[in-house]
């Protein structure tokens, strides 16, 4: 062991400051890291500790427990709303207090004044200087609480309910004026469950953005008080001749029960049940506190009279669209204008009588309640608009404004297509079984239809023939673009399912359209306003000169091939009703999914009219077709606009009278295609061709064989049509 010689360590290598300092560095990052976690570990354990102190049991945990699921559903439900009010927030952009500041006079074809619009309405009044029993009226009767509740008055409309349950009948509303108010402003009367959540919504916001006394301003300016008048200064003056600030009680009371059914309780056209409303006011008066009985009784015992106006009723849906036609036309610094327009009072009077009469007469048979028409005539002016039944119930114009699905109304844009596209009105197509991707459309009948005629075809309304013509040799584009060329201004959805209706279009729209057919296949004609004169005297719009000129959208061959079509369907098709003795009519029908819409759109040589009823609220009526209720409204109206005028021949068809050997004609025509479809349908085999090249090899045969269809040898245009 001595001789064993010990070995010394290697001599360490000294690290560099450098070295030191990053060892210094990773110790803290280590220590604090640990210093973090015991501190955090300490202050979870003494907030355990803490809490342990509130945790509870039994029915007290119960209660927390609600209060837990009610703070989570509340969140959720904060989420809710705040999408449900996204839309009706939308509504108040842009400056929603102005009324624009154009005052037009609006004259009727004949130069009779018929309405007035924009601010020549009347100057507002302040509340603060109206009579005390005017406002205390309006609030007895429209809204007792306004000053107490924040836009919904919950306890009003719990009493509402209450009230109507009772009585088993609609005696009180619910809404209040901030309601009222938000539906006038942004709204419309559509009866819909959307429109309800929007009104709530937008009252709160009213709410919050006015004071009540601004909220009640805008309401007594705003409101249709019947006669044409909108706002409660206009209808003092329009019915008693005075201001509003010197309105006596009874006269107070007679405007107050305007506001909820200004066309039924105008005084200028039913003073009995003016002065009967009028003395509901009044008692209303006495059951919120406002007044004493004593108070009122003198204006009880002598109750309003009015300023003898006669029995002049406003048009008011033509008014509302001549005047958005004025803004569009009316040039910078053109406000105080008078409107020459294409009104004509007696067909006017005409299209509402015959809405009126058959609802009252058939609405219930067919559960509907509402109805809009439009009347142009040849050279495009339009002569009459029907946007609802009253106007004071709704201003909402159902013929300019609502989109409604159109039916079988819509084939003749398809049609046409095909007529530019070579077919002709003897062109034969497979009424049979057709597939579209997913898509497989069904007639009416519910069988399947065989080789038909695209006339039998139209008359009859086969759905899968205009299916099989867009699908096989037109395509979905050409026939929007066709629509949209014949003066359909309405969005268009370019998908498939368009050619049996179900793009949404508005009754002025389809007039719009179908009056290319009675104008020689123009458009561009449809006007309201003939002349803008200002106060002065100076024409400032002529529409003869200023307007531009019409186009044509259909060539001639397409436009005689259309229109002997479409005469086709009130003589032996879906349209039978709409016949009007002794004149050619020519139109189409249109009913749309579940019945909710019913179409008869319908021209002659000298005026075309479009006709829809439905409901509001989207129902569906009782199986109402077009060719039912909306074709006799068509007929009672055009029957009367047809006396004692020159009857113009339909473009393409000779005559304007419908002769019995014409008709036998027709009828005879029908039957014999109707039995060669059946024949051919029978004997028809699975195609293993396309359909073009079935098409080419009928129409080979037929010409071949010499085989008329229509008692008429084959166009020669039938091969060009291939």
């Amino acid at each position: 062991m001595a001789g064993l010689r010990m070995s010394s360590p290697a001599p360490r290598k000294r690290r560099g400051p450098i070295a030191a300092r990053l060892l210094a560095l990773d110790a803290w990052i280590d220590s604090t890291l640990y210093e973090i976690g015991f501190k955090a570990g300490q202050f979870w354990e003494s907030a355990t500790i803490f809490f342990r102190r509130f945790r509870v049991k039994g029915w007290r945990r119960g209660i927390i427990e609600l209060l837990s699921e009610g703070f989570t559903l509340g969140a959720g439900g904060s989420v809710l709303m705040l999408a449900l009010a996204m839309p009706a927030f939308q509504d108040t952009a842009g400056d929603w207090r102005a009324q624009g500041d154009f005052a037009v006079t609006f004259l009727d074809r004949y130069g009779n004044e018929i309405g007035q619009r924009g601010i020549i309405q009347r100057d507002s009044v302040p509340v603060d200087e109206m009579p005390d029993h005017v406002i205390k009226a309006v609030l007895a009767t429209e809204d007792r609480r306004f000053f107490e509740h924040y836009g919904i008055d919950f306890l009003g409309l719990m009493r509402a309910i209450f009230q109507n349950v009772r009585a088993n009948s609609v005696v009180q509303g619910g809404s209040s004026i901030t309601q009222q108010l938000a539906k006038n402003l942004f709204l419309t009367n559509e009866r819909t469950f959307e429109r309800k959540i929007k009104e709530a919504f937008l009252s709160v916001w009213l709410e919050a953005n006015l004071s009540k006394k601004e909220i009640l301003q805008l309401y007594l300016d705003r409101a249709y008080m019947g006669g044409g008048t909108f706002g409660i200064e206009a209808a003092a003056d329009f019915y008693f001749g005075k201001s509003v600030k010197d309105l006596n009680l009874a006269e107070a009371a007679m405007l107050a029960g305007l506001f909820k059914a200004p066309t039924k309780y105008a005084p200028h056209i039913n003073l009995p049940a003016a002065r009967a409303r009028a003395n509901v006011v009044l008692s209303n008066l006495v059951d919120a506190g406002f007044m004493t009985e004593g108070q009122v009784l003198q204006a009880r015992l002598h109750p309003a009279d009015v300023v003898d106006r006669g029995e002049r009723k406003s048009p008011d849906y033509y008014l509302d669209w001549a005047f958005d036609e004025v803004k569009k036309i009316a040039k910078p610094g053109q406000h105080s204008l008078v409107a020459h327009t294409t009104f004509d009072a007696n067909i006017q009077k005409a299209a509402e009588e015959s809405v009126e009469f058959h609802l009252r007469q058939f609405g219930k048979e067919y559960n509907v309640t509402e109805g809009a028409v439009v009347v142009i005539e040849t050279n495009g002016a339009v002569r009459a608009i029907v946007g609802g039944r009253d106007y004071g119930a709704s201003q909402f114009n159902r013929a300019t404004k609502a989109l409604r699905q159109t039916g079988s109304s819509f084939k003749p844009y398809v049609y046409a297509t095909a007529m530019e596209h070579g077919f002709t009105p003897e062109s034969v197509v497979s009424g049979g079984a057709v597939s579209w991707g997913n898509w497989s459309p069904h007639n009416y009948s519910g069988g399947a239809a065989g080789n038909v005629t695209l006339l039998v075809a139209m008359a009859k309304s086969i759905n899968t023939v205009p299916v099989r013509l867009a699908k096989d040799y037109l395509g979905i584009a050409p026939i929007k673009a066709m629509a949209e060329a014949m003066g359909v201004e309405s969005p268009l959805e370019a998908h498939k399912t368009m050619v049996l209706g179900t793009s949404l279009m508005t009754v002025m729209d389809q007039a719009t359209g179908y009056s290319v057919f009675a104008q020689n296949g123009f458009v561009g004609t449809r006007h309201a306003i003939t002349q803008l004169v200002t106060r002065t005297g100076d024409v400032v719009y002529d529409w003869t000169k200023d307007a531009p000129p019409p186009h044509r959208v259909l060539s001639e061959q397409a436009l005689r091939s259309m229109n002997t079509m479409l005469a086709a369907v009130p003589a032996i098709g879906t349209a039978r009703r709409a016949q009007i003795p002794n004149v050619v009519v020519a139109g189409k029908t249109g009913t749309t999914q579940s019945y909710r819409d019913a179409w008869f759109v319908g021209f002659t040589g000298n005026y075309t009219a479009a006709v829809w009823l439905g409901n509001d609220d989207f129902s569906p009526t009782k199986n109402m077709t077009g060719g039912s209720l909306p074709a006799m409204v068509w007929q009672r109206l055009m029957a009367y606009a047809h006396q004692n005028i020159d009857l113009k021949p339909i473009p393409g068809i000779d005559k304007p009278f419908v002769d019995a050997e014409t008709a036998a004609k027709a009828e005879e025509a029908q039957k014999k295609s109707a039995e060669q479809a059946a024949a051919e349908a029978a004997a028809e085999r699975p195609p293993v061709l396309s359909g073009r090249t079935t098409q080419t090899l009928r129409e080979m045969t037929k010409v071949l064989q010499a085989a008329p269809v229509l008692a008429a040898p084959p166009a020669p245009e039938t091969l060009s049509a291939l």
